[in-house]
C-alpha cells in the first residue's frame, strides 16, 4: 500500500501545472492558448515574461526534487523503491498531468529537479551546460537536447566514480523523454524555422 501511495503522490506532484496556474492566477492568461501552447517554462518566458518564466522553471524543478526527497523520507523507508524511480514517475506526471488533461511540459526542468534531489553536483554540471549551450545556440529546444546528451556523459563519469549505475540509466531514460517531447522542435530545427530566445 505504501508503494502505491508513494508512486501516486510522485505522479500528482509532477502533475502540478505551474505554468497554467501562474498564468491564470497572476496574468489572467491561459498559457495553452498562446505561443506554442506548451505548458513549459520556455513558452511561459515567451508569453508572460521573465518573472513568470523563472517562477515556472523553479517550480517545475522542485517538483522533481520533491518526489525524490519524498522517497528518502522515513515514512516510505520500507518501500525499497529507488528514489530515482519515484523521480521518473514525477517526470511522467509533468509530461502527462492529470490536472491539465494530460497535456504537459517537455520534461526538462522536472528531470533536472530529479538530479538535484539525488545528486546535486550532476545538477550543477547540467545547469552550467544549459547556460553555456543556450548562450551559443539561442534555442531552448536544441539546448535541452544537448544537455540530455551531456547529462548521459556526466552519468557515465559518475558511475566510474561511485559505481551507481542507476543514475546513468535514469538520465538516459529522461533524455529519451526529452528527445521524444521535442520531436516537433527537431523538425523545425532541420527546417531552420525554430524560434530563438529574445530574453537573453
Amino acid at each position: 500500500m505504501e508503494i502505491i501511495l508513494l508512486l501516486v503522490l510522485a505522479y500528482l506532484i509532477g502533475s502540478l501545472p505551474s505554468a497554467l496556474w501562474i498564468g491564470k492566477l497572476f496574468y489572467k492568461t491561459d498559457i495553452r492558448e498562446h505561443g506554442s501552447g506548451n505548458m513549459g517554462a520556455t513558452n511561459t518566458f515567451r508569453v508572460l515574461g521573465k518573472k513568470a518564466g523563472i517562477a515556472v522553471t523553479v517550480f517545475d524543478i522542485l517538483k522533481g526534487t520533491a518526489a525524490v526527497l519524498l522517497a528518502f523520507s522515513p515514512y516510505f523507508a520500507n518501500t525499497h523503491i529507488h528514489p530515482l524511480v519515484v523521480g521518473v514517475v514525477a517526470v511522467v506526471g509533468h509530461m502527462f498531468p492529470v490536472f491539465a488533461k494530460f497535456k504537459g511540459g517537455k520534461a526538462v526542468a522536472t528531470s533536472g529537479g530529479v538530479l538535484l534531489g539525488y545528486s546535486w553536483p550532476i545538477f550543477v554540471l547540467v545547469v552550467l551546460t544549459f547556460v553555456i549551450a543556450l548562450k551559443l545556440t539561442k534555442m531552448v529546444s536544441l539546448t535541452s537536447m544537448i544537455v540530455a546528451v551531456m547529462g548521459a556523459i556526466y552519468g557515465i563519469i559518475y558511475y566510474f566514480i561511485t559505481g551507481d549505475i542507476y543514475l546513468e540509466l535514469v538520465i538516459v531514460l529522461m533524455g529519451a523523454f526529452i528527445f521524444y517531447r521535442h520531436r516537433d522542435n527537431i523538425a523545425r530545427i532541420k527546417a531552420g524555422t525554430e524560434p530563438k530566445v529574445k530574453w537573453l
